[in-house]
């Protein structure tokens, strides 16, 4: 929910609108933001769809609307580009999870293993790992990886253990998995799904596998903890598709992601009453980012995100990998 007066919304927008005109700059914005934030975006996507964005800009400047990894992600992508972030302070709990010492200390327990991280993870964890994925494809490159380098190949996945524990039930066979979690993941049990779903009978249950609060549901539908019927597994394409095609029906959508998604599901099918499965799963570090903010970060060109050149050549190639693999 945004903190400004409503009045001021529109004048700030405008002026936003503007510097970023000015100044040469697309704005992209996650699906997490505050719903201001997304509707003065150029885009709004997902950590992969921002990625591939950030890659094809061709503008000078790039304003993220995001986590400070996925700022660091563009920078790494587009080295020859400004990247501003409206808040340095705006981290992912999930990201601090895992220290590039901890990883380093794992690697050596297990060489020769492949090291395969989420892409909520800094630009230091990414420069040590082999493959970077989000959840709609991380099952395809560990499976990919598995049939280049043997079934028997060790892997390293982290840092969130959920989605770990989605990949191992899926190509059935274990990994090593780093135990950590967002506080958006934790957020959302079993017993949240199950009180909505039971006062919403008859309901479809989306789970958005891209986001990252998703993948602690993920892995209760996988286990049987939550019941899979009318259950539908969607990237950011598919339930804006859901949506879309089910405009003009009514009726209510249960949907198990972060909070901030219902706004565009909302915009794309009006009639459809889309119901969080969880209205606590909000993500504080995604609504650090304000139009202030942004309007500041760019009237002032200030909160520049750089990876030290080194540690981003290490990390783009995992990224590349990721955003080839889509």
């Amino acid at each position: 929910m945004s903190l400004l007066p409503l009045e001021n919304i529109p004048a700030l927008q405008d002026e936003v609108r503007a510097l970023a005109a000015e100044r040469g700059a697309v704005i992209l914005a996650h699906n997490y933001q505050v719903p201001e934030i997304q509707d003065v975006a150029h885009y709004v996507g997902d950590s992969l769809g921002l990625a591939q964005k950030a890659a094809e800009s061709g503008e000078p400047v790039i304003a993220f609307c995001g986590v400070h990894f996925m700022a660091e992600t563009a920078s790494i992508l587009c080295p020859d580009k400004t990247v501003l972030i409206p808040d340095l302070a705006a981290g992912c709990s999930l990201a601090d999870s895992i220290s590039p010492d901890q990883l380093r200390a794992w690697q050596a327990k297990h060489p020769g293993a492949v090291t395969v991280m989420y892409v909520n993870t800094t630009a230091e964890i990414k420069a040590l790992t082999d493959y970077c994925v989000t959840s709609s494809n991380a099952v395809a490159v560990v499976e990919q990886i598995l049939r280049e380098r043997g079934e028997d190949t060790e892997i390293l996945f982290g840092p969130d253990m959920f989605l770990g524990r989605y990949v191992e039930k899926r190509i059935g066979r274990p990994m090593h998995v780093w135990d950590g979690e967002c506080h958006v993941h934790a957020g959302i049990r079993p017993s949240d799904i199950a009180d909505v779903r039971a006062a919403n009978p008859g309901s479809d249950f989306l789970v958005h596998p891209e986001c990252g609060c998703s993948t602690s549901v993920m892995e209760y539908v996988a286990s049987g903890d939550v019941d899979s019927e009318g259950v539908h597994m969607l990237s950011t394409g598919g339930m804006l598709k859901y949506a879309a095609d089910h405009k003009g029906r009514g009726g209510k959508v249960i949907m198990a992601t972060e909070v901030g998604m219902l706004h565009p599901l909302k915009m794309a099918a009006p009639d459809v009453d889309f119901v969080a499965a969880n209205e606590r799963a909000s993500c504080r570090f995604m609504k650090m980012i304000t139009l202030v903010g942004l309007r500041d970060a760019l009237a002032h060109m200030q909160y520049e995100v750089r990876v030290p050149p080194a540690i981003a050549e290490r990390a783009r190639v995992p990224i590349e990998r990721m955003v080839a693999i889509g």
